[in-house]
């Protein structure tokens, strides 16, 4: 019998295909088959919300592919990603290639190993049409929200805007905080120091308080007055505990804390983060051991982890640490009550690969993640750091002060990994041997001013944690959210940051006047719930539509009534630069490739220019114009020509000024000193990246 097996990754079919062996084929549908139409909603909303599919134009020959093999195959299996997408993706499949929905024909594969595809060719089961018509449900009310929102806004601020049922949420909490930033105002607060000594062993004491109650000190006078009395105070040593402080490991990771890990340690996207999980996830050439799925799937919330991956992460960590690096009891880490709970959390495949013996078959990207992935899982089973931690009490007068330290009794699994942090904690002291009732000699006393500080803005890290935290959007949706708000100019990165801009600080105020409840947290993660509820079989997918669309229809209704003949204008950003043409200041604009110059007499005037700090000295090798720093629509930086379109140089990198001997392309400058050739074909490029493999 030929049996065809479909997968969505044409990445994979290598894998599986060494895998499953002689009587399969392994083709790739290449993502979604039909979707709905661009052009219009594409939903019969009269007639149960019903979706009107359409076969993607760009698919047209895959599908041709699809169906020839599907025609001459005794059996196909369905064997897209194990998510509510991939169930989608395998239902329009069968609609396509008109397959039963009563054969046991769906089968998926948590990793892309032996084992995996065993285990998931030995399950086939029904399509899950609960599964199915969440994802539908989520399909439908993102495209009601697009369209009928987003043209609201093209009529009230301008044409271009789009707004979106989670994307809009996810603008606000970061509008929202920095509502909060601009209307801070900093508080004084005095901190006071103690620089002392026992014997020859100097230490540093943080005031604490009076009588054994904490103590704000809110000024300078209150601080001198302190400040005052404690110069002349004996200190003693009033109370000395030592103990010992056992350190849990992280657990492994979901898809969003691999997201926020990479952003804190790699400064990856997430859209990158996802990019290099899913390489690793659909297998790479790894030598010795031919096409291998590196890491278990990587959309996921769940922490559980399979036994005898457990067992297999034991044996690497006595292998390479020994005995007492393994827990007395196995650690069982316990996922949040929202968890999707079908996949493993994110490990790697295979755990007895260790980054460092695959190293060579990897691209930096993979070896970086793929590092974090293996160290995090194999630290989260060894055994708990543990401290020896001291904290002492001093008093001085009426006033006391307070000191501590923290040692590492016991490295454990922080001999591998930790875990970054958002902010740095606080350091531990110096502190020598002290007992209860030592006097000790002040050297000094030191009194700081301070302000209380702004919250922080969101960096891509605390946003992802924050949309999890509060159940917004799922782990597959971070990643395209914060780069569709990018995209629209309602969010720029400023350093690590992210700030909102005039633009999106605009809708945001327009959308919580006219719709507070659209953009509103809990209501999105309510309906995040009733989409899990759909998929689990307990709520009704065409009821929860319906609901909402009642109540969306109602408010866009009074918005529009509201609005009625109302447009907002957005404030633009006024330079000193003068236009040469007509003397105008010009403004600052945003376009497809980032910002510039603009003459703000337009159209009279079309005068424009790049932004000052984005012109290169370096002139353009093409032309002799001057090259400008741009940012692409995938946020990638390049270099172009200024004088574009009439000259069309643009290179990822900045040109030597030199000519390739091979081939006439320019030179550009490459990492670490090795300059490469512009062309991809250039011969003298191929096998410089020969060599560097």
């Amino acid at each position: 019998m030929s049996k065809l097996v479909i997968v969505e990754s044409p990445n994979k079919i290598k894998s599986i295909q060494k895998y499953l062996g002689e009587g399969y084929s392994v083709m790739a549908s290449k993502g979604h088959v039909r979707d709905l139409p661009k052009s219009s909603l594409g939903i019969d909303i009269d007639h149960g919300f019903t979706p009107n599919y359409k076969n993607m134009p760009d698919k047209k020959e895959v599908i041709k592919s699809l169906k020839a093999a599907a025609g001459e195959a005794d059996f196909v299996y369905l064997a897209t990603d194990p998510d509510r997408e991939g169930e989608a993706i395998s239902w329009h499949l069968a609609q396509i290639l008109g397959l039963s929905l009563e054969q046991n024909n769906r089968v998926y594969f948590n990793e892309i190993t032996k084992t995996g595809i065993k285990n998931g060719m030995a399950q086939p089961r029904k399509l899950n049409l609960s599964l199915v018509n969440a994802q539908q449900a989520r399909r439908v009310l993102d495209r009601i929200v697009g369209y009928k929102l987003s043209p609201f806004l093209w009529k009230k601020v301008k044409s271009g805007l789009s707004a979106g049922r989670v994307q809009s949420v996810a603008l606000r909490m970061m509008v929202d905080r920095e509502r909060e930033i601009e209307a801070f105002v900093p508080q004084e607060y005095w901190t006071i120091d103690a620089d002392l000594k026992k014997g020859n062993s100097p230490f540093t004491a943080k005031f604490y308080g009076r009588g054994g109650e904490k103590m704000e000190i809110s000024n300078g006078q209150q601080a001198a007055l302190i400040e005052k009395e404690l110069k002349n105070a004996d200190y003693t040593v009033s109370n000395l505990k030592k103990s010992d402080k056992n350190r849990q490991p992280a657990p492994p990771f979901t898809t969003s804390t691999m997201q926020q890990e990479a952003a804190r340690r790699f400064g990856f996207t997430g859209q990158r983060t996802m990019r290099v999980a899913q390489s690793l996830y659909e297998g790479v050439n790894i030598k010795g051991h031919g096409f291998t799925g590196l890491i278990t799937y990587m959309r996921t919330d769940s922490l559980r982890i399979s036994e005898e991956a457990r067992a297999q992460a034991n044996d690497v960590i006595l292998d390479k640490f020994g005995k007492k690096y393994l827990p007395e009891k196995p650690r069982y880490f316990k996922s949040k009550a929202t968890a999707q709970d079908a996949h493993e959390a994110i490990r790697p495949s295979v755990p007895s690969l260790a980054p460092s013996d695959i190293k060579d078959s990897l691209t930096s990207d993979q070896y970086k993640l793929y590092k974090l992935i293996w160290d995090r899982f194999i630290a989260s089973l060894m055994a708990n750091e543990v401290l020896s931690v001291v904290s002492v009490d001093i008093a001085a007068g009426e006033y006391n002060f307070k000191a501590g330290k923290s040692d590492v009794k016991f490295d454990g699994f922080s001999v591998l990994y930790t875990e970054g942090k958002d902010e740095d904690d606080a350091k531990s002291g110096k502190l020598p041997e002290l007992a209860v009732g030592d006097r000790l000699t002040v050297k000094d006393i030191k009194s700081d001013k301070h302000y209380t500080q702004p919250p922080s803005r969101y960096s891509e890290a605390t946003l992802i944690k924050a949309l999890d935290e509060n159940g917004i959007g799922r782990p597959s949706t971070y990643a395209p959210i914060l780069s569709n708000i990018i995209s629209k100019d309602y969010i720029e990165r400023d350093k690590k940051t992210l700030k909102p801009t005039a633009l999106g600080m605009i809708v945001i105020d327009l959308l919580k006047d006219n719709f507070n409840k659209i953009v509103d947290t809990k209501f999105t993660a309510s309906m995040e719930e009733s989409l899990d509820k759909i998929e689990e079989g307990e709520y009704d997918y065409l009821q929860v539509v319906n609901d909402f669309y009642k109540y969306f229809e109602k408010i866009l209704k009074g918005a529009e009534e509201k609005m009625e003949g109302k447009k907002i204008q957005v404030p633009v950003e006024e330079t000193d630069e003068i236009c040469e043409l007509c003397g105008k200041k010009m403004v600052v604009r945003s376009g497809r490739f980032g910002k510039f110059l603009a003459c703000p007499g337009y159209p009279e005037c079309k005068n424009t220019k790049p932004l000052p700090e984005n012109e290169i000295k370096q002139p353009c090798p093409k032309c002799g114009g001057k090259l400008v720093s741009r940012i692409s629509k995938k946020g990638k930086r390049f270099y172009g020509c200024s004088n574009y379109p009439n000259c069309d140089f643009a290179a990822p990198s900045l040109p030597t000024g030199e000519v390739c001997k091979e081939c006439g392309s320019f030179i550009l400058k490459g990492a670490r000193g090795k300059d490469y050739c512009q062309n991809a074909d250039c011969p003298t490029r191929k096998s410089a990246e020969k060599a560097e493999k």
